[in-house]
């Protein structure tokens, strides 16, 4: 978005100034001095971007009713001569205003303040499609008091504010990269909807820049590799619905066959991000032999075994750390600001079973796994926090299974059906028996997405109706520990692909 240069003005006073000529003959004929009631008209405005802003001034004279003229200005540009102000905040920035009130013996000017603000600048944001797989993108901001949020934006955001664009269908991912929302749709079958990558500031939800790739027809896009911060000259993986990977590079807006990822993997990638250029690990699991591989800070892949620095030749039988072993679900073990800066690395969650389906075993790993370098397989296990048995018996859990853990409340929430399960992962708990910490909507309902506050209080839990036509989504939130429900936002999207907190 380019911001427009905005000349800051000093206002000598705040309060109504007036000037009048004295045309009166030996004092005889009184002038009209014009009057600007002060609470008709206040001294600043602040709106959101694309809100109409009207300002209708009250405005009297002392003596005689005289023709009046109105001019508003910006920036000591004329705006407008009408008596109303009606002022559309199409772009962001503070403007000095002033209105200026006149008759044939003199004018009155009432200086002002108007800022457009962004409306997206931290909430909640959600991707969501219909039945036909048409996109929708909906938005709730966060107050910066603290205060609870009114309720999500009425209609889709990306139209509101891309007139000249149309929504690709099928929307799959999105991340929150170096200034903007960059959101990935997988397109339509027919080919009319193109598979699209769309850059969108962060503070307008304007296209800046979107990238198609007609050149290659299984890019279907689910789930996009890419950290908070994104490095130039840097090429990113995003994860295709079958399994293979093209690599992306955010800042050339190019993509390209896999370097890398060659390989098939499974639909269970984690990012994990330190939040500053160059500090982040992406995991994988690959399907082909059953193993963790990691990128760590653009380097590797390396895989989870007792070498250091283990390549994919060389993961084969007990020195992969997952031996025999499929993947089942791997989830980031979340921690709030002040526990990252307490130290520690984060961990991943990692769900395996076995050659029979029913035994499901955990393993709670270092993100920085390939820093160990043991000489056995124990020590691995011992400095990654233990691999443990979690439960025996069917489990729906699988690699799409909506799914967020913390480290606050050392809790794994994921969803089966209508139904919140919470899981203790340090405890004996097995997760055949975690507990049904929440039932939202009707029978029929279906949970897909789970998502974390950054304090983890509270969970927000994203979800749709099948059975009913429209705007079929909804968003419930929780209390993250007791499973109490805090708010409802009913009926403002529709089936949810995705739900995330969009930081400042």
């Amino acid at each position: 978005m380019k911001l427009k240069n905005i000349l800051a003005i000093a206002l000598l006073t705040t309060s109504l100034t007036s000037c009048f000529d004295d045309e009166t003959t030996l004092g005889n004929r009184p002038i009209s001095e014009i009057v600007i009631d002060s609470t008709s008209i206040q001294q600043v405005y602040n709106i959101n971007k694309n809100e109409t802003l009207t300002i209708s001034p009250v405005v009297s004279q002392t003596t005689r009713e005289k023709e009046l003229t109105y001019t508003w200005e910006i920036n000591l540009e004329t705006y407008s001569h009408d008596k109303e102000f009606v002022y559309e905040g199409k772009e962001l920035g503070s403007y000095q205003c002033r209105l200026i009130v006149e008759n044939s013996d003199g004018k009155t000017f009432f200086p002002f303040e108007l800022h457009v603000n962004s409306p997206y600048e931290e909430g909640i944001t959600l991707i969501s499609k219909d039945a036909e797989g048409n996109s929708m993108l909906s938005f709730m901001l966060m107050p910066a008091d603290g205060s609870e949020p009114t309720g999500f934006m009425s209609g889709d955001q990306f139209c509101a504010n891309n007139t000249d664009y149309a929504f690709a269908a099928n929307p799959a991912d999105m991340v929150q990269s170096s200034g903007n929302l960059i959101v990935a749709c997988q397109g339509n079958e027919n080919g009319t909807s193109p598979a699209t990558i769309y850059y969108l500031n962060e503070k307008t939800f304007v296209v800046e820049n979107m990238i198609t790739a007609p050149e290659y027809p299984d890019f279907k896009p689910t789930q996009m590799g890419i950290p908070s911060v994104g490095a130039s000259g840097v090429a990113y993986p995003v994860l295709c619905e079958n399994g293979h990977v093209y690599e992306f590079s955010t800042t050339e807006g190019a993509l390209a066959k896999p370097v890398k990822l060659p390989y098939t993997y499974a639909q269970t990638a984690i990012i994990s991000d330190g939040g500053t250029g160059g500090n982040y690990n992406l995991l994988y699991w690959d399907t082909d032999i059953n193993a963790l591989c990691m990128i760590y800070r653009g380097y590797g892949p390396y895989y989870c075994g007792k070498k250091y620095h283990l390549s994919r030749e060389e993961c084969q039988g007990t020195a992969n750390f997952f031996n025999g072993l499929s993947i089942r679900k791997m989830v980031l073990v979340r921690m709030t600001d002040e526990q990252k800066r307490a130290g520690g690395n984060p961990e991943a969650l990692v769900i395996t079973s076995n050659a029979t389906g029913i035994m499901f075993q955990k393993s709670r790993l270092s993100v920085d796994f390939w820093e160990y370098n043991s000489e056995t397989l124990e020590n691995v296990l011992i400095d990654n926090g233990g691999y443990e048995m979690c439960g025996i018996g069917q489990l729906s859990l699988t690699e799409t299974t909506p799914c967020v853990a913390n480290r606050t409340y050392y809790s794994m929430l994921f969803a089966e059906g209508n139904k919140v399960k919470r899981w203790n992962y340090t405890s004996s708990q097995m997760i055949t028996a975690a507990d049904d910490l929440l039932t939202v909507g009707s029978e029929s309902a279906i949970i897909t997405g789970l998502e974390l506050s950054t304090d983890h209080t509270r969970t927000y839990v994203a979800f749709y109706e099948p059975d009913q036509p429209g705007l079929n989504g909804s968003v419930w939130v929780i209390d993250t520990d007791k499973g109490t429900v805090l708010n409802k936002y009913e009926n403002v999207c529709y089936q949810p692909v995705k739900i995330m907190y969009k930081k400042k």
